[in-house]
């Protein structure tokens, strides 16, 4: 299990990049930038070094979290997993590479494509004291350009927080030649918002219709049941015109909690020692995973008499299954459980 704090080699490199460095002005670059991106825009608000660095302080550290999060569930259902080569779409500052790096010591081919020229040289000066990372080749590109410059594919192809940048078509453009570049698993993350788990969805379902097979964190292949009980409650809602509360949509979503830094209260502008970063994801591979365990959708609910778990199951179902603090064989094996965890069987 990866832990969701920077490496210690990042973190150095980070504080020598930010000696000297305005934390009030990062600060407010950075949230321009934010801004920016969560408004539907890209990385054309990083225009130089100041800019990106100041996106690195504030983001790199939860953008990490979650995509060693993903990292963590995807060897937890293949443990056998170890590519050889990485292709990070999208790659910004190199965080979903550093991630990558942690995750599999196998890794000994590692290439990044980015169009924006800021963050490709951020990144760049980021892993140049870092051994295996020093052999990264790096692509100043479009996606979609710099994706068929790499004809041979990878084992591992990583877009994270990437296809919320397109529209729809670009995204299923985009799919597709992810998928096609792939030669062993693709992981695709995205903020854990409705819109977030949509574009998920969407793509699950594309490449799933191409026989990719889910690894994670869906147990099974079938349609997103979320999708379908927020769609029909959706639908109910529309029907009742005297109802005056509106049904609540239910999305696949999860959190990771990661520590904060000194320098990374200061740009966020926070007074909690952590963050919570919420996200989106989907894990394909070529081949199905041998085990499909249900994966837990909530924070379970613990009362006195015992925990509800809320679960998608093997069989494409999202339901509930109660644990009695009575039955304890049972219970100690949940009491720890948590939210995006894994249950070996829906009956405990």
């Amino acid at each position: 299990m990866i832990p969701p704090a920077l490496p210690a080699a990042l973190r150095t490199a980070l504080d020598q990049k930010a000696q000297g460095l305005s934390r009030s002005d990062a600060a407010g670059r950075a949230a321009a930038i934010s801004q920016t991106y969560r408004c539907g825009g890209g990385s054309d608000a990083i225009r130089n070094q100041t800019d990106a660095l100041a996106y690195a302080l504030a983001r790199m550290p939860a953008t990490y979290a979650a995509v060693v999060a993903c990292f963590n569930a995807l060897h937890e259902i293949r443990p056998e997993f170890a590519p050889a080569s990485l292709l990070d779409l999208g790659a910004g500052p190199g965080t979903a590479t550093w991630a990558a790096a942690q995750a599999f010591d196998c890794l000994d081919e590692f290439t990044a494509i980015d169009a924006n020229t800021a963050l490709r040289t951020l990144a760049l000066d980021l892993v140049s004291d870092e051994t295996r990372l020093r052999r990264l080749h790096y692509a100043q590109s479009d996606i979609f350009a710099g994706i068929r410059d790499e004809p041979a594919g990878a084992d591992l192809v990583v877009a994270s927080y990437v296809i919320g940048e397109m529209n729809a078509d670009r995204q299923a453009a985009l799919a597709d030649l992810m998928w096609a570049a792939t030669r062993d698993a693709l992981l695709v993350v995205e903020p854990g918002t409705p819109a977030g788990y949509r574009r998920i969805i969407d793509l699950r379902r594309r490449l799933v219709a191409r026989g990719a097979h889910v690894i994670a964190p869906c147990p099974h292949d079938r349609e997103c049941p979320l999708m379908a009980s927020s769609s029909e409650a959706g639908a109910v809602s529309a029907e009742d015109n005297t109802s005056k509360q509106k049904a609540t949509p239910d999305w696949c979503h999860f959190v990771q909690r990661l520590p904060r830094s000194r320098a990374h209260k200061q740009i966020k502008g926070a007074e909690l020692p952590f963050e919570d970063e919420k996200f989106s994801y989907v894990a394909l591979a070529r081949t199905p995973a041998l085990q499909r365990p249900s994966r837990v959708l909530a924070p379970p609910l613990v009362t006195k008499a015992g925990m509800r778990i809320k679960l998608c199951q093997t069989d494409g179902c999202a339901g509930f299954v109660t644990i009695p603090r009575r039955d304890k064989a049972a219970y100690a094996r949940v009491r720890r459980i948590g939210w995006g965890g894994t249950l070996k069987s829906d009956r405990t």
